[in-house]
């Protein structure tokens, strides 16, 4: 970029960090249902979000530092304030592929799927290996009912998983999508490469789902009151999908219906849980 430019753009950073010096007052929402229900970000109570803020602030086209904000804004449920700070980083840098992956994300995050699209699609023009990009678009179209496309993503990303917790992760989402597109045949061969005994650390509750998915699993092992409301959320939206395709909607939806009830709204399986009792209505 020449100078004046990022000078423009330095300027527009700046703005973004003034805009977002004082922590939210106005109780808007970061994100709402389809039917409605909004969702809130919570308190910045170690405040990263400050930090993160100070450190930028004495050097605005750090695009590291950019992405650090927008990480303490997410972890803080600030969202929308996070995507104004991946904005800013685009101007800086437009043809870097993890800022619209992580904005992608995001926008999935927020309910505005089209966006994330957009910017996942991109993203995968400017790096077509990139495990995580592959991940999302496949997710976001999933999330539109464009099992196909998702399916496709899906295969991209599997070539490149590195590890079997990536492995899992990427099948697990990969097999739902064979199934909603009724074609058992593939959604089968993907369990074929779930096993017993795989190291798994971080994804644990995709490789339960799998594991039921194959037989090897009851359901009642798979879910509980023992796990957390990020795994009730991940397991319960996978439960209630192999329900669903399996001719049984009624106990589908009372999965889905547990899934929003709980409070974590950012997950990807309370995400899904909201497009499919959307879609069962």
């Amino acid at each position: 970029m020449n100078s004046p430019l990022r000078l423009l753009a330095a300027v527009s950073v700046v703005c973004v960090i003034c805009g977002l010096a004082a922590p939210q007052s106005t109780g808007a929402p970061e994100a709402a249902s389809p039917t409605g229900k909004k969702f809130y970000a919570r308190a910045d109570e170690k405040g990263e979000i400050a930090e993160a803020e100070k450190k930028l602030a004495a050097a605005p086209t750090n695009i590291e530092l950019l992405m650090a904000l927008a990480r303490a804004q997410a972890a803080a449920w600030r969202y929308r304030d996070a995507i104004s700070t991946y904005t800013a980083a685009i101007k800086l840098d437009p043809k870097n592929a993890i800022l619209y992956r992580h904005r992608g994300h995001r926008y999935i995050t927020t309910r505005q799927f089209d966006k994330a699209v957009e910017d996942l699609e991109r993203a995968s023009k400017l790096d077509d290996g990139s495990y995580d990009i592959w991940y999302h678009l496949g997710l976001a179209y999933y999330l539109k009912g464009k099992f196909e496309k998702a399916a496709a993503a899906y295969e991209r990303c599997r070539l490149h998983a590195e590890g079997e917790d990536a492995l899992v992760a990427v099948s697990d989402w990969l097999y739902m999508s064979y199934r909603r597109m009724k074609d058992d045949f593939e959604a089968e061969g993907v369990l074929s490469r779930i096993k017993l005994g795989m190291r798994v650390e971080e994804n644990k509750a995709y490789y339960d789902r799998l594991l039921f998915y194959k037989g090897l699993k009851r359901e009642s092992e798979v879910f509980s009151d023992k796990l957390t409301d990020l795994e009730a959320a991940t397991v319960g939206y996978g439960l209630g999908n192999w329900h669903l395709c399996n001719g049984e909607p009624a106990r589908a939806r009372d999965y889905f219906q547990r899934v929003v009830s709980g409070p974590y709204w950012p997950a990807f399986g309370f995400i899904a849980a909201e497009t499919d009792l959307a879609r069962l209505k």
